[in-house]
């Protein structure tokens, strides 16, 4: 079993839904979380995380956590010598990602409420691993500037899924997906 993999066996997503949807959740598609917002579908999260390719000990940004799935999945793949920091612009969804994430007993990932018209956390940057879990029109430069020497950037844009590499912001396409809209 992979690194992933063995994050998803440890990290059920029906445990990250509201009960009137975790009956669905081996659903491979999106399902309806709160405040017009969706955990993504598993194939997606599973692919966006192969990309991202995060190692025991990295510093990882998590940014539209919604449900705390991917924080959850994050700091797995860190481990406890890394930090897993994620923001939400959505308060409701603050409040029910921290529990979720909290359940998991991984103290090294926290859930924040985003600050609207910021993307990110740049006063906590840099980082070693994004992940973008909204689609942005273009490429965010802000985001970018938040990346560590070496990092690594996954987002969906414009319906593509775009891995990034530094240093150079160095762009690679993964097909195309469709995602909520991001929104600062």
């Amino acid at each position: 079993m992979d690194a992933v993999e063995a994050a998803f066996a440890a990290h059920p997503r029906a445990r990250f839904l509201p009960g009137k949807v975790r009956a669905r959740a081996s659903h491979d598609g999106p399902l309806p979380i709160a405040a017009g917002q969706t955990n993504s579908q598993p194939r997606t999260v599973e692919a966006m995380l192969c990309l991202l390719d995060v190692r025991p000990g990295q510093r990882v940004l998590d940014v539209g956590t919604g449900s705390g799935w991917t924080t959850a999945l994050l700091a797995h793949l860190v481990g406890p010598a890394g930090e897993v920091v994620g923001v939400e612009l959505e308060p409701e969804l603050v409040a029910f990602g921290s529990a979720n994430l909290a359940a998991t007993d991984q103290p090294w990932a926290r859930i924040g409420q985003a600050e609207t018209g910021v993307l990110g956390v740049p006063g906590s940057a840099p980082y070693d691993r994004i992940l973008v879990s909204a689609e942005a029109r273009h490429l965010p430069d802000e985001i970018v500037d938040q990346l560590a020497d070496n990092g690594v950037l996954v987002i969906p844009v414009g319906g593509r899924m775009l891995r990034v590499t530094n240093p150079g912001a160095v762009v690679s396409e993964h097909g195309r997906y469709r995602f909520v809209p991001l929104r600062r």
